[in-house]
């Protein structure tokens, strides 16, 4: 039978259409606020794994979800990843975001560490905990946060500035824990025991107190952790130890590294896969020998490096509550004068 022209064509074009959609499908689009060299390992062996072909954008988290607002239904991203569960409220608030179902994720993550409505997800941890350098300040000298406020320790601690979400979001939950009040109280008497008015980031704080500046600096465990594997940098960072504070009460304020699929995903399926396998033990394990961060997953050890901090108690306030109180906390922070 002698095949009309017409329907050549169509044929053909119904080919080249499946071809499209078939090479679509296999590959997964990428928004990340974390720095290429902390995750494209990861990426690489996901694509290994699957035959998914990762395509990254980084970029700096703020910049990123604006990009996602105002590309809106035409944006080509699948995946948000981005640093501290501030900013991924942020992403869920201002509808970047889709909420998606997934038994695995749900069951590998706790709940804590998981937005209630599936819309972001906890892939790593760290905590803020109290570092202080030895001989300056004995360890049973240290309890809580809350006697960071003590007039005891006036001109002895380095922090970084209000603008940051790490602070803002260890703020957050002192006010979900104790209200407005007392947040604002305890912020003011820090902000009095200030060594220095705050700049630069946590490796700096750290630096600081390690070369006499202060005695006590809050910084991210995972800063810590870095300074101490570069040769360059872990004579200083060995001067400072760490302190789990309220381990008798709340717990360590904890933060997170997260992910959430975008709210028009070309590629739904291969977000999922994706946010899924960063949950396997094997990529658990790499993020916390490489990037010094906390499994998410029970079962999966830290490293060695973070096992020598010691076991803490972690805080277990659902974090999106973090995001939710924002707001709040960067008022109240601005009344007390922490700059």
């Amino acid at each position: 039978m002698r095949i009309k022209p017409t329907l050549l064509i169509v044929s053909a074009l119904a080919s080249a259409l499946f071809s499209a959609v078939s090479a679509m499908a296999s590959e997964v689009n990428i928004y990340s606020a974390r720095q290429e060299e902390l995750i494209k390992p990861l990426l690489d062996d996901f694509t290994k794994d699957t035959g998914i072909k990762v395509n990254l954008i980084t970029g700096k988290p703020d910049e990123l979800i604006s990009r996602l607002a105002s590309e809106g239904r035409n944006s080509p991203a699948d995946v948000l990843i981005s640093t501290d569960v501030g900013r991924l409220y942020r992403a869920k608030t201002q509808g970047v975001l889709q909420s998606i179902e997934s038994e695995k994720l749900n069951t590998a993550i706790p709940a804590e560490l998981r937005d209630p409505a599936g819309q972001w997800y906890g892939l790593t941890m760290r905590a803020r905990p109290i570092m202080y350098v030895p001989g300056k300040v004995s360890p049973q000298e240290l309890s809580t946060y809350a006697d960071l406020a003590s007039p005891k320790w006036r001109g002895r601690i380095c922090i970084r500035s209000s603008d940051n979400i790490y602070n803002q979001s260890m703020v957050a939950g002192l006010i979900a824990h104790e209200g407005v009040a007392a947040a604002e109280q305890w912020v003011k008497g820090l902000v009095a025991n200030f060594a220095r008015p705050p700049r630069g980031g946590d490796r700096d704080q750290i630096s600081a107190a390690a070369s006499g500046v202060c005695d006590i600096a809050i910084a991210n465990t995972y800063y810590l952790g870095g300074m101490l594997a570069d040769s360059e940098q872990r004579a200083t960072a060995e001067k400072v130890k760490v302190f789990w504070p309220d381990q008798a009460g709340n717990g360590v304020h904890v933060n997170i590294s997260g992910a959430g699929v975008a709210a028009y995903a070309p590629n739904k399926a291969n977000a999922v896969r994706l946010l899924e396998y960063m949950v396997t033990e094997q990529a658990q394990q790499w993020y916390a020998e490489q990037n010094h961060e906390y499994p998410v997953v029970q079962g999966v050890q830290a490293s060695e490096l973070l096992q020598s901090f010691g076991d803490f108690k972690a805080d277990q306030l659902n974090l999106d509550k973090l995001g939710e109180l924002n707001g709040e906390a960067i008022r109240v922070m601005d009344r007390a004068g922490w700059r």
